[in-house]
């Protein structure tokens, strides 16, 4: 296979060549004489199967000019592409040293240069010269997304946010979701390190970027949690109804919290009541359910949540039904319900609780950027019947 390969490479360096030799002047003989002798040296090599040798024989018999240049960018990028990268870098280097090469080709060489050395893993090297290329015409926009994600793998979210303040300059495409994103990570990093004033900062920069980041104030509503500052957490915390309600099971616990520490118990109910009526959701039903318990009883409680399943079914809201309503069973009827708690317990052990909108990656812990397609806030929480098909 491997040598089927080669002799396709040397099919189009041939023609390549060709080409070009057609198109020179006539009056030299010589060295159409030691093309020749070269091309049967590199045969020779490949039959002998030393094909490091003969790629470099068949590579040299191209001379770069504005006929056989896209050869060399095509055999550089299917060298990269099986996996050969030394010899993908070997010729665009070669390719970048020659002073007459056109600037339109300079740049597309130093581009295929440093997807090389990508591929390579050598990214200071590909970042100096993606930041080249940022600063040209032909390849800004290629070379600023790459760069983006660079600095994203290296968690540099500073200098991400740089280039994408320039990516959208560029492209007028707008990346203030995904900076609003970045200031997220750089709150992350401080409210870890317990600086929660610079955590704070970055928060109110990503909600300027992004007023419908839900992370930002879900995050602003615990560091303020923290602070024993409830009434502004609580102000934060509401926010995420009308910025994303796919996230207000992350939110409804904290929310219900703030409640409580303000003594508003009543309040909580009546907002709930409210919340569920707009966005039903497991976690609102769990929470309010035990309110109703406490005040109600058992059967009350049970009913609710029964209403509930009715009308919005999942193996979720089934699961908080039988947890309630087992307490009030007796006898054989509590011991079936037992099997069926533990069942449905079995079952939402293998169903993930979020899952990724754009590529379908399925998970039991919230990743604000995908692991699978790296997009920012695809991966949500898994509600309703889409559960039972995950």
């Amino acid at each position: 296979m491997k040598i089927v390969w080669f002799l396709l490479l040397i099919c189009s360096i041939g023609i390549a060549w060709l080409l070009g030799y057609r198109a020179r002047p006539k009056e030299k003989p010589p060295h159409k004489v030691n093309l020749r002798r070269d091309y049967l040296i590199g045969l020779n090599f490949l039959l002998n199967e030393e094909t490091d040798k003969a790629v470099d024989v068949f590579i040299k018999m191209l001379e770069v000019d504005s006929d056989t240049v896209e050869t060399h960018l095509a055999v550089g990028k299917l060298f990269r592409r099986k996996g050969e990268v030394d010899r993908a870098i070997r010729i665009h280097q070669n390719l970048i040293a020659r002073p007459q090469l056109e600037r339109i080709y300079r740049e597309q060489s130093m581009y295929e240069l440093g997807q090389d050395y990508l591929s390579a893993g050598m990214l200071d090297r590909a970042e100096r010269i993606f930041l080249d290329l940022s600063n040209g015409k032909s390849y800004s926009a290629q070379a600023l997304k790459t760069l983006i994600d660079i600095y994203q793998q290296g968690k540099d979210w500073g200098n991400a946010i740089q280039m994408a303040i320039k990516y959208e300059s560029v492209t007028r495409q707008d990346m203030q979701p995904t900076i609003a994103q970045y200031y997220c990570e750089l709150a992350d990093t401080a409210y870890a390190k317990k600086q929660s004033a610079i955590a704070k900062d970055y928060l109110d920069k990503a909600i300027a970027a992004d007023r419908s980041c839900a992370r930002a104030s879900l995050m602003l509503g615990k560091i303020l949690m923290e602070q024993g500052d409830y009434k502004n957490a609580l102000r934060s915390l509401k926010k995420i109804k009308d910025q994303n309600p796919d996230y207000l099971s992350e939110s409804i616990d904290l929310l219900a919290s703030c409640y409580e520490k303000l003594d508003e118990e009543d309040k909580l109910v009546l907002y709930l009541k409210q919340l569920l009526d707009e966005h039903p959701r497991v976690p609102v039903v769990l929470i309010l359910a035990e309110r109703i318990r406490k005040r109600k009883g058992d059967k009350v409680a049970a009913s609710f949540v029964a209403d509930y399943v009715r009308r919005y079914p999942s193996l979720r809201g089934l699961y908080v039904f039988v947890n309630i309503y087992i307490s009030n069973a007796e006898g054989r009827a509590k011991e079936d319900l037992h099997i069926l708690q533990n069942l449905m317990k079995k079952l939402l052990a293998n169903k993930p609780d979020y899952q990724c909108t754009s590529c379908g990656f399925p998970g039991k812990t919230l990743h604000w950027q995908c692991p699978g397609c790296k997009q920012w806030s695809t991966m949500l929480p898994v509600h309703g019947l889409a559960e039972e098909s995950a």
